[in-house]
């Protein structure tokens, strides 16, 4: 499966107030850190970070990665897309691939 998943703290922070410009980048750092610490493969853009693996290893990861997030505010918010196709794997690549060949053509 790859999931596509973004986390989003709000609320006070670490030190107990919010960042004065609003930005979250210490959070997400802190979750994309779990992410590539699971050794799953991924990817991260401005918007999301996609991991690819079985269910129960993408699901811990999206938890461990979440609750790091959650640590920079009283409440998180998780945004979660899946692509759930058994018996498949290697597809963050494939995807695109597929897509660009027929670019070409």
């Amino acid at each position: 499966m790859i999931v596509a998943f973004s986390v989003s703290p709000s609320g006070v922070g670490v030190d107990g107030s919010p960042s004065a410009d609003g930005s979250v980048s210490e959070a997400v750092a802190a979750a994309v850190r779990v992410v590539r610490e699971s050794g799953l493969p991924h990817e991260t853009s401005s918007m999301f970070t996609s991991i690819e693996g079985e269910w129960d290893e993408v699901m811990d990861v999206v938890r461990r990665a979440t609750e790091a997030a959650g640590r920079y505010g009283s409440r998180v918010s998780l945004v979660l897309k899946a692509d759930i196709r058994p018996g498949h794997s290697g597809q963050m690549q494939a995807k695109i691939a597929r897509v660009e060949e027929r670019l070409q053509g």
